[in-house]
């Protein structure tokens, strides 16, 4: 039977992961991105399944907040580079859904 990796274990492939999607915005790759996202997310719930930090030791606490701060510093960095391209969908989509309304109340199909 295989040993479950240890919280720390999953830290540390979580920042693995996280430094992988930072590449992957810079490059705007969407598409690994979302991939990388879902592995980051599956490992996120087996960390909520079973919280050992009660039994951490000083060191392994340390170790852990030295990733999360990497995480969150990776997860800063995708977002700079994802919300201007977000923005722009949401302009896309919120200019055609304008234009959609514009054609219904306007009858520019009905011609």
């Amino acid at each position: 039977m295989l040993a479950m990796p240890s919280q720390i274990e999953i830290y540390e492939e979580m920042t693995t992961l996280s430094a992988r999607m930072v590449e992957a915005a810079r490059s705007n790759d969407w598409d690994s991105l979302i991939e990388l996202e879902r592995s980051v997310s599956a490992l996120r719930l087996r960390l909520a399944e079973d919280d050992e930090s009660a039994r951490l030791a000083s060191v392994e606490r340390e170790r852990k907040a030295a990733l999360i701060q990497r995480i969150l510093a990776d997860d800063a960095e995708i977002r700079r580079h994802t919300e201007p391209w977000m923005e722009q969908v949401r302009q896309f989509l919120g200019g055609s859904r304008k234009k959609r309304q514009v054609d219904q109340a306007y009858g520019a199909h009905s011609i």
